[in-house]
């Protein structure tokens, strides 16, 4: 649950896809980002979790996936992909993306408020220890940052509605030609 670092981390995400380096290890790739000063983030600690986060994420991704990141995609395409790197990243954000989020876009349920979230974590936490210990406040802090994802990835309107996410021919291709299924995370493509 370590998506609680931050939000979409678009920009970060840009520039680890420009640097990355394939075989490179996460201690030389983090040395070597942070002494480029890659994160706007104030504190070390603050650079090196956002940088670690951001990592893991893009690892996620194919190699023609990183690549049409950072070289061809126009902005609405890299937040697309980016929110795919956290859906991969993340189970429960997954879930989410695909069981409450896809499901209310296709029976045209488009408010997303705090309480759908609040419920389905509840739901998950019956089957998931982990799920269960996490703090009132934990949750509240997972709930304030999915939706944060989910705003900047352009998912959700600044009033909470569910907005369908209309992937370009080529970009569609990429992602089937990987796995198919992971359409499933992008309202109005995945039925």
């Amino acid at each position: 649950m370590s998506f609680s670092v931050g939000g979409l981390m678009l920009n970060e995400s840009l520039v680890i896809a420009q640097a990355y380096r394939p075989g490179e290890t996460w201690a030389c790739a983090r040395e070597r980002l942070l002494a480029q000063g890659t994160s706007s983030l104030p504190k070390l600690a603050s650079q090196t979790r956002a940088l670690r986060e951001v990592y893991d994420r893009i690892g996620h991704l194919f190699d023609t996936e990183r690549h049409y990141l950072s070289a061809e995609a126009d902005r609405a395409e890299q937040q697309a992909i980016v929110w795919l790197a956290v859906c991969r990243t993340y189970r429960f954000v997954h879930e989410f993306a695909v069981e409450v989020i896809s499901e209310r876009y296709q029976s045209w349920r488009l408010d997303l408020g705090h309480e759908v979230f609040d419920r389905f974590l509840a739901e998950k936490a019956e089957s998931d220890s982990g799920l269960a210990e996490l703090s009132p406040s934990t949750c509240a802090k997972l709930r304030q940052v999915l939706f944060r994802i989910l705003r900047e990835a352009s998912l959700i309107s600044i009033d909470g509605r569910i907005q369908p996410i209309w992937l370009s021919g080529r970009m569609k291709r990429l992602i089937e030609d990987s796995n198919p299924a992971d359409l499933r995370v992008f309202p109005g493509n995945g039925g």
